[in-house]
């Protein structure tokens, strides 16, 4: 089946959406735990393991799935919800300026809720021919 510019397109945001959120937020955390316990903001008061323990749920294992195209709109959820607490709870005060990053990985994570992970997807290669739930794909 040919693909068309729009599964290329959704195919270029998810990898490159998802290795920048790696890269700059997600794997930090993770090498750096000990560290990043010491500096976490922790506006819910749950503690700093669990507050860090979200974000690297929501920063390294969430992209995996996004990446291979499976439960990608599922998986948008934590990353969306990481953002919105960023920009609503932590940073309040950021300008759109200095809170640019955030907001273009919002908007690429809200597309990809929007929009699903497209042709060249985990998802859509088991599905073909069956029906299968939105928020699976």
């Amino acid at each position: 089946m040919p693909r068309s510019s729009t599964d290329w397109a959704l195919l270029y945001l998810r990898v490159s959406g998802c290795l920048l959120l790696l890269w700059v937020h997600g794997l930090p955390k993770l090498l750096n735990f000990s560290h990043e316990l010491t500096v976490i903001e922790d506006p819910f008061h749950l503690g700093a393991v669990p507050t860090l323990s979200l974000a690297i749920f929501a920063e390294v294992l969430c992209p995996l799935p996004i990446m291979l195209g499976v439960m990608t709109r599922l998986a948008c959820l934590p990353i969306l919800s990481v953002l919105l607490v960023a920009l609503v709870f932590v940073h309040p005060e950021w300008s759109v300026a200095e809170g640019q990053f955030a907001w273009l990985l919002l908007i690429i994570f809200v597309t990809l809720l929007i929009a699903g992970p497209g042709g060249f997807s985990l998802s859509g290669k088991f599905s073909e021919g069956r029906a299968m739930p939105a928020w699976l794909s």
